[in-house]
């Protein structure tokens, strides 16, 4: 969940480095959106460790290293915290430092063992100051360092990792080894940074991706080393490891704001580029479906009785759409599950299981330990995922990875759009291998696909319809959103969207639930958002969810619908109506989701809120 930079350069500038401070805070800075309740810095200068720590926004630890600067250093470690062990305060704040202040340690986790350490370490004579379970660790580190490991850092970073419980990336810095980074990683994210005459450490790319492109992936249970001109990998036993080197194939541009006043919003309208990145070089030269890596024989897709989606919060909402064209493009039964229930109710799987995992950072850990379960009952694994070299995409069978660039902004909505085009693509790839659907059939619905970017910017293009809108409802205490079909999880997405960075009530139904009991909330007044399924699908759909706006209506609802150009049916019954531009029915999700996306943007800033950075969330979760 935290964001963690490391850093080490040469001994001077004409070596090509820069110093620790300026690295570490730009690091922090694009990483923020892991966690913002706290920030610290830890630097070697001439005179050994220092350090600096504030609770709140990273601003508060610029301002104290303004007021108090820390020395010129090329080696240093920073961390911004979302806090799990001890609210968000100086003392529970990152770096923490053990060893008489010689040495520091940040962490992104939790050390599930740590209150046992704890308690080792109180009965031999230590003190804490804070509640964290890293002071824990940096403790523990401090001791192993000065017995067992004899002085070597590396060492005891290796023998107390091999202690600890749980979801953990530890960077650690000895004022006794300046230039030296090491760190340990399990079940949590990190990526080394390959520079010349420096090197660095980050969550992902975006810590370092201002000074290089060159990137390395960790394993599990890996120790890396880093020094100014190299970068050393073990296991947690001390025996040499390798990574696997990538390329960044973004700048550090595309993780600016590009003149909007938040990146959320940037990012909406990044939504054309992110749908056709995802949907480009899907097909070889003789039109078959291509995807990123498959590790799965196709004879064994072929045989796939059933799919299981497993996903979290906005992704659950992106496979609850897969359902329905997977469904309907292949004739194979999909279960839409969220990871953290799914591996604790002895699910039904076996080799015929087709288990795909749904995740933005690839790092959140309800899905990555489902996963893993998942594999051991033998099923088949294929992750959607956006960032190349995670964990999850990792331990899969299959990748199909979403391009759809940095999402920073905690509240997902590019990511959104393009998990469901990979999901689509998916769906054909697979009926195209089991022969439900004809290559003719595939090539139309692809070339359907490739017109939803010049639909969007239409969309975009009449934002400001729903920006006046969401701007007379700042007021409002609740609001409600009601879909069938695939306009169903776009009504619990929209809802979703309101709660995270509006933090009103919001619900979304499916429409054919209101009379057994929704309904019920209806007065005088009440906001309800209805997303119309077009005609041209099922005309019996329509006319039900045109009642279900009679319906509210007649008990004082003030309606707003979201429906398809030429729908003139809804107008008699509506406040309000945003048109789409006609598409397919298993397509208009990719449509209808954007004018909800656009409101809660709006709506939230127009209450004053940091759209970006919503009350307590992080971008990626990686805690169970």
């Amino acid at each position: 969940m935290c964001g963690i930079v490391g850093y080490v350069g040469g001994a001077s500038k004409s070596s090509g480095a820069h110093g620790a401070v300026d690295v570490v805070l730009e690091g922090l800075r694009r990483l923020e959106y892991r966690g913002y309740d706290s920030a610290g810095v830890a630097v070697l200068g001439d005179g050994g460790l220092e350090f600096r720590k504030k609770s709140g926004k990273l601003t508060n630890l610029v301002g104290a290293i303004e007021a108090s600067p820390l020395p010129v250093s090329l080696t240093g470690i920073g961390h911004t915290r979302w806090a799990t062990h001890g609210g968000p305060s100086d003392e529970n704040a990152h770096p923490h430092v053990a060893d008489e202040g010689r040495l520091a340690l940040i962490h992104n986790g939790i050390i599930e063992n740590f209150a046992e350490i704890k308690q080792e370490l109180l009965a031999a004579g230590h003190e804490f100051a804070s509640e964290t379970d890293t002071e824990v660790a940096a403790v523990l580190l401090a001791e192993v360092y000065r017995g067992e490991a004899a002085g070597d850092l590396t060492r005891a970073m290796e023998l107390v990792s091999q202690r600890l419980e749980g979801a953990f990336t530890l960077l650690a810095v000895h004022e006794e080894h300046p230039g030296v980074v090491v760190a340990a990683r399990r079940n949590s994210p990190l990526v080394v940074g390959l520079g010349q005459g420096e090197n660095f450490l980050g969550s992902d790319v975006s810590g370092f991706i201002d000074f290089t492109r060159r990137a390395v992936e960790l394993g599990q249970d890996q120790i890396v080393t880093i020094t100014p001109e190299s970068h050393r990998i073990t296991d947690f036993e001390g025996n040499p490891a390798e990574g696997k080197e990538f390329t960044v194939d973004w700048d550090a541009a595309a993780a600016e704001k590009g003149g909007f006043a938040s990146f959320m919003e940037k990012e909406v309208h990044d939504q054309p580029a992110a749908v056709a990145d995802t949907l480009l070089g899907r097909s070889d030269s003789a039109g078959r479906l291509t995807l990123d890596e498959l590790r799965i024989d196709p004879g064994q897709l072929k045989r796939v009785k059933k799919i299981i989606v497993l996903a979290c919060g906005t992704s659950a909402y992106a496979g609850s759409v897969a359902k329905y064209a997977i469904e309907s493009w292949c004739r194979i039964p999909v279960e839409v599950e969220l990871s953290h229930e799914f591996r604790y109710r002895e699910p039904i799987v076996d080799a015929d299981t087709l288990v795909v995992s749904i995740s933005q950072s690839g790092e959140t850990m309800d899905t990555l330990m489902a996963v893993r379960y998942a594999k051991e009952q033998g099923a088949k694994t294929l992750s959607i995922c956006n960032t190349n070299g995670s964990t999850i995409p990792r331990e899969s069978d299959a990748v199909l990875y979403t391009h759809a660039g940095p999402e920073i902004a905690v509240a997902s909505t590019k990511a959104f759009l393009a998990q469901i085009v990979a999901t689509y693509i998916l769906g054909l790839y697979l009926a195209s291998l089991r022969g439900n659907l004809f290559t003719g059939q595939i090539r139309d619905i692809m070339a359907d696909l490739n017109k939803i970017p010049g639909k969007i910017t239409d969309i975009l293009d009449r934002e400001d319809e729903i920006k006046e809108l969401a701007r007379s409802m700042k007021d409002e205490a609740s609001v409600l959103f009601l879909g069938r079909h695939v306009g169903y999880p776009v009504a619990m997405e929209g809802a979703l969207k309101l709660k995270e960075i509006a933090y009103i009530h919001a619900e979304g139904f499916a429409a054919g639930e209101l009379k057994h009991g929704p309904i019920a909330l209806i007065d005088d007044g009440q906001p309800v958002f209805v997303v119309v399924p077009s005609k041209r699908g099922r005309d019996s759909l329509h006319a039900k969810v045109v009642s279900n706006i009679q319906e509210v209506r007649a008990r004082g609802a003030k309606t707003l619908v979201i429906a398809e150009e030429g729908d003139e049916a809804v107008r008699e019954y509506s406040e309000f109506v945003f048109y789409v531009p006609e598409t397919p029915t298993l397509l208009m999700p990719l449509l209808t989701v954007v004018p909800l996306q656009i409101f809660a943007c709006e709506l939230a800033s127009a209450k004053g809120y940091d759209v970006d950075q919503p009350r307590n969330l992080a971008k990626s979760v990686t805690v169970e």
